[in-house]
């Protein structure tokens, strides 16, 4: 208790002003490691979000201050403390514009006493590393001024490394420290390359790799600096000469990759292998274009790469990964068969070394798993082979595996068998349906594997019939024994739920050819409880079987609906009763039978899924089904009303009743609406408001349920919006926002003129202006889509006779608070958004703009006149001509694409 105290104490003092001269004090006194460590990483936080707080008189007094404790550490000193530091001086002199040309000031000052050089390194490290900082937010301008000046100083600094490779030769902490800091540097980009290339440095970490002794660390850190000098060159016609200088470094290492591997030293084969990826990463783009012309398109660093992976273990090879992705990406694009047929060797390859890193241990007794490591890379090797499968055909890949599988024999191991069925499952969905070779030879193979065949090896045949099944639709002969093999597989507890999935992805694809299944898939149905399936198992076969459900004849669906959901409604309601008589457990256990979103999750499935096609005047088969349910989910809704988790489910089981039902739901319309208001005053669970905006996207057009759909509404926005005013409302009610404004989106999409005259509209703007800074991505999208959408009530005619009262509606709303809304959305791009939510935005600010583009000029350029144009450390964040250029490009913009364009552009000036 007293420590946690003592943290929450430490925590306000670092919060405070007084933590500058408190940390300051405490670097003098030098008591102790904590309170230096304490004193350093303070300083450092402050200066990184908390500048602003110093008057501009003090900067000077501070960086004078940092600079001595700096000149006071030395080789011994902790390294924790010299990295706060360094951060904090490096931060330090990237907000403090006054402190002109500081790589020379910190050369002069430490570069000529060698107990400063350790010190002295670190923060020629981190200053580069400090530049992209997105906790700084220094902006466009600063960082092209800071970076400018770096490479001026580039020069020296190259200088100092060269001299302090001369010093640590034999001394492993050195040369790491000066590798580091040259990595550091080629990763911004500011060294100057003519020297670069004339220097040792190009050469030294190389030199270091290949040595079979060197250290683990030190070559950790040249492999580093390598890649960091690979990744600088990605464009080579402007760095070609370097570019060839690291091509002809890295030809060095392959002899040493090989050693590495010979001697068991896996993690400097790892570095091996980062080297040539990086490498590839940097030249693929040539390779493609250009293969084997020039040492940019050498096709003998795509062997490079294989080589790696055909290293033992698939951690090395999956370094790789990124390469055959961007490859594969590149052909996609060209779709020219000449340089398909180029890179087809490479990619078959690459399969076939991945069929052998995807070989289970032969002592393995179960089935292949997911969720370990080895679970998880034979994922991403069947993405991997989705991917680049197009290169080389999938029937031809199909027909390879096919080959190794009949040159088996007895003595072949099951290990290789299952692996090979797995690269065969990755590409089964590619093969045509029309294929009528491989595919019946391999499905026949499949059915005739014993019954004590390896478990692995029948539990990936299995998954193989469920990607088969576009296949399979068109070779209905195959479905019987295929659909009798995976019944099969459900009687087993550890192949039930993969052959559940596997009936389902069937069902799905055939459909109309399962119909005179569905009687056996209503017996599994209702026995599914008695055999090993998980949830997610259920719900997919329940998903196939409704979608069966649809094919029936009209007149069948309700009777055999309303049998599928007995299954599900009996054991809720038998909860129900438990309920009532206490004797549910006080901790129901999620997934149990004991557990009503089990139930509500299954009959979610089914209702979405069961989709049968009505004609008019057709009474919908489905009603008496939702009459026999509906009594149950409200009541579970109302008995487990305090449990968010059980409400959702309820509130989504319902969703997908009425989506089923359509306007044939109208019956459930006023007693649900009532329960749900009524709920809502005591619960605020989010999910009753993105209900209520389902009912409206069905019922919102009909004039005669408007009203009491603008009552719930209102109902709604009461207690909501007194859980959003409060502190931190917003940010800790994102769900409630996002439902909130779906509600509000489907009144404006579906009855624009009665919410606009209803007296929320106002409130709800408000509210939305206040969420324009929300940093939920969802949320966020929602409050940008309302208002989208709210303005374009004043701008999409389309023809419908409300138009003109639809628009003065919407400019009375935005004479009001029309520049308020400009003032938050610019701000909460600049400030407070990650980039990429800038294009929602930017649909928003040109929607405004069609509104009335005259006051939204206006409107825009008093936001732009009153954003900060300098930053506390004097460095200029935005100039006259750019805040101009930005007003010009947004208000003379054509679509909101322009808009979106110039926003990001802009806001690179504030980040």
């Amino acid at each position: 208790m007293e420590r946690k105290r003592a943290s929450v104490w430490l925590g306000e003092l670092q919060r405070s002003m007084y933590a500058w001269h408190v940390s300051d004090q405490l670097l003098r006194e030098h008591q102790g490691l904590e309170s230096c460590y304490f004193a350093a990483q303070t300083m450092r936080t402050k200066i990184q979000y908390a500048f602003h707080e110093l008057p501009v008189n003090s900067h000077q007094s501070l960086r004078d201050s940092l600079l001595d404790h700096g000149g006071k550490l030395n080789a011994e000193s902790p390294p924790a403390i010299v990295t706060q530091l360094s951060l904090a001086l490096a931060d330090l002199a990237l907000q403090m514009a006054g402190w002109k040309d500081p790589i020379m000031d910190l050369v002069q000052r430490y570069g000529s006493n060698p107990q400063n050089l350790p010190f002295l390194l670190e923060v020629l490290t981190v200053l580069p590393e400090e530049v992209n900082s997105r906790s700084l937010r220094l902006g466009a301008n600063r960082r092209t001024e800071v970076t400018e000046e770096f490479r001026k100083s580039s020069p020296v600094i190259l200088q100092l490394l060269d001299a302090c490779g001369e010093s640590c030769v034999g001394d492993t902490k050195g040369q790491m420290k000066i590798f580091r800091c040259l990595g550091s540097w080629f990763s911004l980009g500011a060294l100057s390359e003519e020297l670069i290339i004339g220097s040792k440095l190009v050469t030294a970490p190389f030199q270091a790799l290949v040595i079979a002794e060197c250290p683990a660390s030190l070559h950790e850190a040249a492999t580093d600096c390598i890649c960091s000098a690979l990744y600088s060159v990605e464009d080579l016609k402007s760095h070609l000469r370097l570019a060839e200088a690291l091509y002809n470094g890295v030809k060095t290492l392959p002899d040493a990759y090989h050693m590495s591997v010979a001697l068991d030293d896996t993690d400097k084969s790892i570095n091996y292998c980062r080297i040539f990826t990086e490498l590839a990463e940097s030249f693929l783009e040539q390779i493609v274009n250009t293969p084997n012309q020039g040492f940019t398109g050498d096709l003998g660093i795509l062997d490079l790469l294989l080589t790696c992976v055909g290293h033992h273990l698939y951690e090395v090879a999956e370094i790789t990964f990124n390469v055959w992705y961007r490859l594969s990406e590149e052909l996609y694009q060209r779709h020219e068969d000449p340089a398909i047929e180029t890179f087809k060797p490479y990619i078959q390859r690459l399969i076939v070394a991945m069929c052998r890193h995807c070989q289970m241990d032969q002592d393995h007794d179960g089935i292949p798993g997911e969720s370990d490591d080895f679970g998880e890379f034979r994922v991403r090797v069947s993405e991997l082979i989705k991917d680049v499968i197009f290169i080389v055909g999938s029937s031809n890949c199909f027909a390879q595996m096919y080959e190794n599988l009949k040159q088996q024999t007895e003595s072949t191991s099951w290990d290789v068998t299952e692996a090979t069925l797995f690269i065969m499952t990755a590409v089964a969905k590619n093969i045509l349906p029309e294929e009528n070779e491989i595919v019946p030879e391999v499905v026949k193979a499949i059915l005739s594997i014993p019954p004590t065949a390896h478990i692995a090896v029948r539990y990936t045949s299995i998954q193989l019939f469920g990607e088969l099944c576009e296949w399979i639709e068109k070779h209905p002969d195959y479905l019987d024994p295929i659909l009798q093999f995976l019944l099969a597989g459900l009687q087993e507890p550890k192949l039930a739920s993969a052959a559940a999935t596997s009936v389902q992805s069937i069902s799905t694809t055939c459909k109309g050819k399962m119909r005179d299944h569905f009687q056996g898939l209503l017996n599994i149905a209702q026995a599914i409880d008695t055999l090993h399936l998980s949830n997610e198992a259920i719900i997919g076969f329940l998903k196939g079987t409704a979608v069966i459900l649809t094919q029936l004849p009209v007149e069948k669906v309700g009777e055999a609906l309303t049998q599928l959901c007995s299954f599900q409604i009996t054991p809720l309601s038998s909860l129900l009763t438990k309920s009532e008589d206490h004797k549910l457990p006080s901790h129901i256990a999620h997934g149990s039978k004991e557990d009503p979103t089990v139930w509500l999750d299954r009959l979610s499935a089914i209702f979405r899924h069961t989709t049968p096609v009505i004609t008019n005047g057709q009474v919908h088969p489905c009603q008496t089904a939702v009459q026999q349910i509906w009594p149950v989910l409200s009541e579970t809704c109302s008995k487990f009303q305090s449990d968010i988790r059980i409400v959702e489910r309820c509130c989504r089981c319902i969703r997908f009743v009425i989506r089923c039902l359509g306007k044939s739901s109208a019956s459930l319309l006023t007693p649900l609406v009532t329960q749900m208001i009524s709920l809502y005053q005591v619960h605020q669970h989010s999910c009753f408001l993105y209900l209520g905006s389902i009912l409206v996207d069905e019922y919102g057009q009909e004039q005669s349920c408007q009203p009491g759909l603008l009552n719930m509404l209102q109902a709604f926005c009461v207690p909501t919006f007194k859980i959003l005013e409060e502190h931190n409302g917003l940010r800790n009610h994102p769900d409630t926002v996002d439902d909130l404004f779906r509600l509000c989106l489907r009144f404006v999409q579906r009855a624009p003129v009665p919410y606009l005259q209803c007296q929320m509209a106002k409130p709800i703007l408000c509210c939305a202006i206040a969420a324009c800074p929300l940093d939920h991505r969802d949320a966020n999208a929602s409050v940008m889509k309302y208002l989208t959408d709210f303005l374009a009530c004043a701008t999409k005619k389309e023809e419908k006779p409300d138009f003109e009262v639809r628009k003065n509606l919407v400019k009375g709303l935005l004479n009001e608070h029309g520049s308020q809304l400009v003032h938050a959305l610019i701000n909460a791009c600049l400030f407070c958004l990650p980039t990429f939510m800038s294009a929602d935005i930017g649909e928003v600010l040109y929607e405004l703009m069609i509104v009335d583009r005259p006051t939204f000029c206006r409107w825009l350029e008093t936001t732009l006149k009153s954003l900060p144009t300098e930053s506390s450390g004097g460095v200029v964040t935005a100039t006259h001509k750019q805040l101009t250029d930005f007003h010009k490009a947004v208000t003379s913009a054509e679509n909101y694409k322009q808009v979106s364009t110039a926003l990001r552009e802009f806001s690179r000036l504030y980040r």
